[in-house]
């Protein structure tokens, strides 16, 4: 697999395969993102020369006819290293726009700089409404927003430079 934005040396992009599920599980529970819905068959993963997975990510359909960019992980040691940005612009070139992602509010000026922009309530299509609605009862229960939907409309990114 090819992408625009460069990854180490002796570090590949691949898609993932059945005997990767159980890895892909303990990676998302490890880094404590949404454990829901990991289909194996959608990931793509970023593995180093002897196969290991360094991160991962895939693209959910949903029932109202949006994509959305999910479970993005990356390997504690191996973040900072371009990893998940070399697999956001695969899913950017593969998927094309638009693209929706749910993230934590500190993540916005990551996603910021390569193309989304967090939506407002009224512009999000119903299964992201849905989302944000049980989102706002755990944001009141803390006081603040937790999480962010953002939306990726084109085009692709500038390639990151190493």
């Amino acid at each position: 697999m090819t992408t625009s934005s460069p990854l180490p040396a002796g570090v590949s992009l691949r898609r993932a395969d059945r005997s990767d599920a159980a890895a892909i599980r303990r990676l998302v529970w490890q880094v404590r993102i949404n454990p829901l819905a990991l289909d194996w068959q959608r990931f793509t993963l970023v593995v180093d020369a002897d196969g290991r997975m360094l991160a991962c990510a895939q693209v959910k359909p949903h029932g109202d006819g949006t994509r959305e960019l999910a479970s993005l992980a990356v390997v504690p040691p191996w973040r900072g290293k371009g990893l998940a940005h070399a697999l956001i612009a695969h899913f950017q070139q593969q998927a094309g726009p638009p693209l929706y992602l749910t993230c934590r509010i500190a993540l916005e000026p990551f996603y910021s700089r390569i193309g989304f922009r967090a939506l407002e309530d009224a512009e999000l299509p119903p299964y992201f409404a849905r989302l944000q609605r049980i989102a706002n009862m755990f944001s009141w229960l803390a006081r603040r927003r937790l999480e962010s939907i953002m939306r990726w409309d084109g085009p692709l990114p500038p390639a990151r430079l190493p």
